[in-house]
Order: structure tokens, then C-alpha cells, then sequence
């Protein structure tokens, strides 16, 4: 499909080859030799996950060279009428690498999401899409892989992003982490914040929330609950991965 043409970009959500420093990182040079008849002809953006943790991200960090300032590990771009912000997810949990990231990552975000949301700015691009590992919210029935509240609100309630994501009107939130797909209604805060009974996803009063992580990790799929959650609105746990196209300044 890549080579065809079908694609503009490639979003990877964190997590790659499980993993990329395996086997003296031999693991992730034959990743990368299987992604080459995609990565070759559709730009491959990418996020961390938790898998490339080890050693600092050295090996994540010298693999994709994302256009990021500082780092690759946070930066965004501009595509057609879409505004993309990759994050990491990861600054807030391996702590032992210091806060310094979580705070650049943090101020950095607010003045991109404030430049994206100018004037002239949004009515080039008006859908904004956010992309990063660790999701905000799921129905996974591991209570660890869900709910992640260090990057919604916070670590003791400093840096919260979640705030970001209403505030600056982003559309759509891509996760991954859990070995599963689920797409939930407009949210924010644990509450749904749909644009009216009948269509819950024109004119929304938050961001919609995906989470697309069952590519075919050699792992065992992830389990929903039984119970699905109030603001949850679609959910599988079959193997596939997510396409979307902006159609245009009203319809993603």
C-alpha cells in the first residue's frame, strides 16, 4: 500500500522490535531492514515507548532522526491541514534520567500548541493530532497498562498535558501500549464532551482519544473489561493497524 501511494505518512507509536537494543541490538537492525520497503518512500514518524528505554533511548535516538530541535524524542510537523505533535509519554515514568525533559518537553509543547492555534496558523491547519506511547485512558482489564495519570495530570499535579489537549482544541489523541484498538467519544477528564446525542463527533467539546496498538506484537493480545467504560465508543482486540485521512478543514 506504501509503495502504491496510499500514504502520506506513517505515525509508529512507540514500542519497536521488542526490542531495539535485543541480542546487542541486532534485533533492531533487522526491524529496521523489514520496515525499508515503507520507510523508503513514505516518511516514517515515530514516538518512543517504554521498550526504548534502555540506555537513555540511544538506540531509538540513533535510528530515527525525527525533526525535533533538541530531541527526538518530542517535535511536530505539518502535513496538508494537519498539525502533528509527537510526545513522550516516557519522560514521566524513568525518572532515574532526571526531570529536566518532562519540564523541556512541557513548555515546549505549550508554545507549539499556542503558535499551532494562531489565527493564521489554524485556518491552514485546522485539525490538530497528538501522538504518543502511553494512553490517557482504555478499557484494558491490566489495570497497569491503563489510565496513565502521570501524563494526564500530572507527577503530584505539576506538568499535566491533558490540559493542553482541551485547551488548545487538539482533535484527535493517538496512543498505543495496550495490544488492542478502542476509539472513545469526546473526552476530557473522565467526562464525554460529545457535540450532540446524534453526532457525537461534529463540533465535540474535546479531543477523541485512539488507541491503536495491535499491530501483532508476539505477545498475547490485551483484554477489555467487562463493563466498557461510559466514554468509550468503539473497541477490538483483533489485529490490525489504523488509517485516517483529513478530507478536508471539516472532515477527519
Amino acid at each position: 500500500e506504501a509503495q502504491r501511494n496510499k500514504y502520506d505518512v506513517i505515525l509508529h507509536v512507540g514500542d519497536f522490535a521488542y526490542d531495539m537494543d535485543s541480542h546487542n541490538a541486532l534485533v533492531g537492525d533487522e526491524f529496521m531492514r523489514q520496515i525499508q520497503p515503507v520507510a523508503a518512500v513514505v516518511p516514517y514518524m515515530t514516538c518512543p515507548g517504554n521498550h526504548e528505554e534502555k540506555y537513555n533511548f540511544s538506540n531509538y535516538a540513533a535510528r530515527f532522526t525525527m525533526p525535533g530541535r533538541d530531541s527526538s524524542l518530542f517535535y511536530s510537523f505539518d502535513l496538508g491541514p494537519v498539525h502533528f505533535v509527537s510526545i513522550s509519554t516516557e519522560v514521566y515514568y524513568y525518572l532515574h534520567y532526571g526531570i529536566k525533559l518532562i519540564c523541556a518537553q512541557y513548555n515546549w509543547l505549550k508554545k507549539d500548541l499556542e503558535k499551532a492555534n494562531l489565527p493564521e496558523n489554524r485556518s491552514k491547519r485546522p485539525w490538530i493530532v497528538v501522538f504518543g506511547h502511553r494512553p490517557m485512558y482504555c478499557d484494558d482489564c491490566i489495570d497497569r497498562n491503563c489510565d496513565i495519570e502521570r501524563t494526564r495530570i500530572g507527577l503530584n499535579g505539576l506538568w499535566p498535558l491533558e490540559p493542553f489537549l482541551k485547551d488548545y482544541g487538539v482533535d484527535v489523541v493517538i496512543w498505543a501500549q495496550n495490544h488492542l484498538y478502542e476509539r472513545s467519544f469526546p473526552l476530557y477528564d473522565n467526562k464525554v464532551y460529545n457535540g450532540s446525542t446524534e453526532y457525537p463527533y461534529v463540533n465535540p467539546g474535546a479531543p477523541v482519544h485512539i488507541i491503536t496498538g495491535s499491530a501483532g506484537c508476539w505477545e498475547e493480545h490485551s483484554h477489555f473489561r467487562n463493563e466498557t467504560a461510559p466514554w468509550s465508543a468503539f473497541r477490538s482486540i483483533h489485529y490490525g493497524y489504523t488509517r485516517f485521512e483529513a478530507h478536508n478543514k471539516s472532515h477527519l
